[in-house]
């Protein structure tokens, strides 16, 4: 078992000339984790408490936990969504808001993904205290301080606090269901991608990066790794080290004090996919996937961009005119597009001047770029690990067709003012191109893998 306490509440000094912490008191992951709940709330004096759960995760664990709790004498009222896909945008914010009790103190969290999102930033606005007790190993975001929302039809990351505690019961854990497991996988393997986009903006644009969270995050990248073939078996031990490597990923962002070492270009297009099959009306796969589907379209974008050197560098012109540029994300983006052009209004990243200092950076800086790129695994050999797993690796798979997947790998990058991959790409006015490429690829694997 890992020893949490060297990682939580204390200030470590770094190289980086920055001071990391992590403000989470207690996480505990484990066979019977659950049943160190009623101490824990005991031991933090609350008095008002409100569980929030839906349908599925009640069953899997808030029924257990409210018995647990009563039998120790601890009462708690109950928000349960009935939904059987929560949706974390603006109704859902006002739903929770609306089933917590007044004088709640502490919120406790029954679920995953979605669930903690919402309690995240609801705790967050209200100043209360909130527990995450896990469900299912299937993202690496119950450590992090920051949540994922839909508002006014986009999504839009917000920063906020973190759970006091997170407890992991492997006993839970291993009956997830088993795409649960898988979405969490993939979530951890897309690290390769975002880890290369850190340093690639590190190196273009100066932003801040950090070596010892980067090694971090390698080393939850390898611990799941290594962890898989088991946890695709539903074996505790490895559960259990897939959960760690979930946890420890989240706690790197709380260092950073944003998503930047565990979100890049994969995240985007995820992101984007999720907005676009949630417009359409259409079932939209867990973030976990998709992110797995993103990094084998990240992949090859890297390894594209090795042989498109004088693509880039060539003079001209690539910015679009701003009318067409508009025009192109109402096309892409639909009633969200408004909110996405207030975006770039405000932050400019796609003006003239901005682009073409980060172009002289890319070409004062191709090989160091490039050194980057042949560090990472190719999409051919990632998409091979997932379909080992029984994966989704193409974005067939998950109710994408070619057309989104065009869209994403040129626009997704519009969600989040941060330079990556996708952003290099459309500087160079490549991303059509690569895009039309990296689509031939994706056909051409998936005609080898059924015949």
């Amino acid at each position: 078992m890992r020893d949490w306490e060297k990682y939580l509440n204390r200030d470590i000094a770094c190289e980086c000339h920055r001071t990391h912490r992590c403000g989470i008191d207690r996480i505990v992951i484990g066979e019977g984790a659950l049943l160190e709940l009623p101490a824990m709330i005991r031991e933090g004096g609350y008095k008002n408490i409100c569980m929030v759960a839906d349908a599925n995760t009640y069953a899997a664990a808030g029924k257990q936990a409210e018995a647990l709790l009563a039998g120790s004498g601890i009462l708690c009222t109950k928000a349960v969504f009935p939904e059987a896909e929560l949706i974390p945008d603006e109704h859902a914010l006002g739903v929770l808001l609306a089933g917590l009790p007044d004088g709640c103190d502490l919120m406790v969290c029954v679920g995953s993904g979605t669930l903690g999102d919402l309690c995240k930033f609801v705790s967050h606005k209200l100043h209360i205290d909130y527990f995450m007790v896990a469900t299912a190993p299937s993202m690496d975001g119950y450590a992090s301080n920051v949540a994922p929302l839909i508002v006014k039809d986009t999504k839009t990351t917000y920063e906020v606090g973190r759970p006091k505690a997170i407890i992991g019961d492997v006993n839970i854990l291993a009956r997830a269901p088993m795409e649960m497991i898988r979405a969490g996988i993939g979530d951890m393997l897309g690290k390769y991608v975002c880890l290369a986009d850190w340093r690639v903006a590190h190196i273009v644009t100066g932003e801040y990066a950090c070596g010892f969270v980067e090694n971090m995050m390698r080393e939850c990248v390898d611990v799941v790794k290594q962890a898989m073939d088991g946890a695709n078996r539903r074996e505790k031990g490895a559960i259990a080290a897939v959960m760690e490597g979930l946890v420890l990923s989240g706690i790197t962002m709380s260092y950073v004090g944003n998503s930047r070492p565990a979100s890049g270009s994969e995240h985007h297009l995820s992101h984007f996919w999720e907005m676009m099959l949630l417009q359409q009306g259409k079932p939209d796969a867990l973030h976990g996937l998709k992110v797995a589907v993103g990094t084998v379209i990240s992949l090859k974008l890297y390894e594209l961009l090795k042989n498109n050197k004088e693509a880039f560098l060539k003079p001209g012109d690539r910015v679009l005119s701003q009318e067409k540029w508009e025009g192109e994300i109402r096309r892409v983006y639909g009633p969200a597009a408004p909110e996405v052009i207030r975006l770039e209004r405000e932050m400019r990243k796609n003006a003239l001047e901005q682009v073409e200092e980060r172009r002289k950076a890319v070409a004062a800086h191709w090989d160091e770029i490039m050194r980057v790129a042949k560090s990472l695994p190719s999409a051919e050999e990632m998409a091979d690990i997932l379909n080992g797993i029984g994966a989704p690796y193409l974005p067939c798979q998950i109710g994408v067709d070619e057309q989104m997947a065009r869209d994403g790998i040129i626009y997704a990058k519009e969600l989040r003012n941060r330079y990556g991959l996708l952003q290099l790409l459309f500087d160079g006015g490549i991303a059509q191109g690569m895009a039309g490429d990296a689509m031939g690829f994706l056909k051409q694997l998936n005609k080898e893998r059924q015949t």
